[in-house]
């Protein structure tokens, strides 16, 4: 079997870097909220407007 070469100390290691991983991403993502609601505030328009493009071409070579 292929988890035969990982010891519970990995198991152990890739759990606590994982928990102190994601509490790194949360705070960081806190430090920087401010600052990405000042320059990225239009950016839901953009993701809308791929989306919209993405479904338009689905629909278009679907159709035709």
């Amino acid at each position: 079997m292929i988890n035969d070469n990982i010891t519970t100390g990995h198991w152990i290691f890739a759990a606590i870097f994982m928990v102190l991983f994601v509490i790194y991403l949360a705070w960081s993502y806190r430090k920087d909220a401010s600052v990405h609601k000042n320059f990225y505030s239009g950016t839901a328009y953009i993701l809308l407007g791929i989306v919209t493009l993405i479904f338009l071409v689905f629909v278009f070579f679907r159709i035709f």
